[in-house]
């Protein structure tokens, strides 16, 4: 058994903030535009195209995940591109595909 004595209040707190960014994430919309940007900066047409999510659910969705701080649009001219900026996106994303997309 283990001496040291957790800090409850300190874990909660972390908790809280783990519910917070999962609950960013669990929208099966919201994964497919993050998987689809682990691959690199898009444009909103591209993800449309990619995933199949018609406006206005995409932009809705975009909108969350960039209201959340995982992702960050950039304009150039009349287009708008997006990337992940929140690097524990990328650890969780990954995370996932080893455990649900390798048919294991």
């Amino acid at each position: 058994m283990r001496s040291e004595t957790l800090d409850i209040q300190a874990i909660r707190q972390s908790a809280g903030s783990a519910v917070t960014f999962l609950k960013s994430m669990a929208n099966e919309d919201r994964l497919i535009l993050l998987c689809q940007l682990t691959q690199g900066e898009r444009s909103v047409g591209e993800l449309e195209q990619l995933t199949g999510i018609q406006q206005p659910s995409l932009s809705q969705q975009l909108g969350v995940l960039r209201a959340e701080g995982l992702i960050q649009p950039r304009r150039d001219g009349k287009f708008v591109f997006y990337r992940i900026v929140d690097t524990r996106v990328l650890g969780l994303l990954h995370a996932l595909e080893a455990a649900f997309c390798r048919g294991t």
